[in-house]
């Protein structure tokens, strides 16, 4: 049986290159990054927040380096993570050679407010020397005097020409262990920038919404704007920014691709809202679930609907699904098929259960 089917997404083709471990580009799967928001100082605080992150999913994890301790701080940090260190670097050029020299497998720049070239290109030969990728990073609230001047806003065609330009430079140096991002708040700026830059380069993507906002308006903006972007083949990596824990990121950068099945981690619920026809509590149901399941890793469907309306169909596309039914006897599917029934006041521990066995039973596949 072929359930939740979905149709295909075809990704346009990039370069291929190294964040640590990670491949981004190619064929190889979207990373989710996210960025600490503790001191860098603390580097305990850090480590822990980092490996807080590492445990919900993400594949690389970003570092803010404003002075020389933090920079250095990297070195005894990176020690204590399995997750790739990005090293955020704004302005002074010896934080970013800091950062590499203390073994970040990425540096963020914006080349354009380093200051001059010869400083971009120490940064480009420390990176060199410690095996260091870059991240050329272009925001539409900080573009270059220049680009303003001549298109006097913020546009698409300006944060373009902006990273073209970045491009050049790293280029003109023989560099081409790079990605690029063009980011703005504004979810159309972003969306049209990242579809023309596409059109006129093959380094690998680097998607965002920056300053989505708090959690909600946040998710929302970044769904859409990512989602209108990956559908369409654009993208190796994302990161979702909220006013929110960094951990939350992660989690909506991963529903976002699991929704358009670019990538499968953890159990996907697929739940009713609830209406006067449920047969057991939904609401407070798929919040208990949510929370006890969070530990599963591996990609499992899961349905819970509230009664016997589109509770059979949606089973029916499900690895284990709950139909709501008469008198507490509820439904269990498995693999789309009635199996049996299961008290209301059981569901929670029943099904935790079943999920379980069965990410038990596909691990050891």
């Amino acid at each position: 049986m072929n359930l939740r089917p979905f149709r295909d997404i075809k990704r346009r083709k990039k370069k291929v290159i190294s964040v640590g471990k990670v491949k981004i580009g190619g064929d190889f799967p979207i990373a989710v990054q996210s960025m600490t928001n503790t001191l860098t100082t603390d580097v305990k605080a850090t480590i822990n927040q980092i490996n807080e992150l590492h445990d919900v999913g993400a594949d690389i994890v970003r570092v803010s380096c404003p002075d020389k301790e933090s920079s250095l701080s990297l070195k005894e940090i990176i020690k204590n993570v399995k997750v790739p260190i990005v090293a955020d670097v704004h302005f002074h050029y010896k934080r970013a050679i800091e950062a590499a020299e203390s073994g970040a497998h990425c540096l963020r720049i914006n080349p354009g407010n380093i200051g001059s070239k010869e400083r971009v290109y120490e940064i480009l030969k420390s990176a060199k020397d410690n095996n260091c990728s870059v991240r050329i990073g272009v925001n539409a609230g900080s573009l270059e005097k220049t680009i303003l001047e001549k298109y006097k806003e913020p546009c698409p065609e300006a944060m373009v020409e902006s990273a073209l330009e970045k491009i050049k430079i790293l280029e003109d140096k023989n560099f081409f262990n790079f990605k690029i991002s063009v980011k703005s708040s504004d979810v159309f700026l972003s969306v049209k920038a990242y579809k023309v830059l596409s059109e006129q380069c093959d380094y690998p993507l680097h998607l965002g919404i920056t300053e989505a906002g708090s959690l909600i308006p946040g998710s929302v903006k970044s769904s859409i704007g990512l989602g209108m972007l990956l559908m369409e083949g654009i993208g190796d990596t994302i990161r979702v920014s909220l006013s929110a824990n960094p951990v939350e990121e992660v989690k909506v950068g991963f529903e976002i691709l699991k929704s358009l099945n670019l990538r499968h981690r953890g159990v996907n619920i697929i739940s009713c809202p609830s209406c006067a026809r449920q047969a057991f509590p939904i609401i407070e149901t798929v919040k208990n679930l949510e929370k006890k399941l969070a530990h599963i890793k591996t990609p499992i469907t899961l349905s819970i609907i509230g009664c016997v309306v589109n509770g059979p169909g949606e089973a029916a596309q499900t690895q284990i699904g709950l139909t709501g039914g008469g008198q507490g006897n509820n439904m269990v599917y498995i693999s789309g098929m009635p199996h049996h029934k299961v008290a209301s006041k059981n569901i929670i521990s029943h099904i935790v259960d079943l999920v379980e066995k069965k990410s038990d039973e596909l691990e050891k596949k």
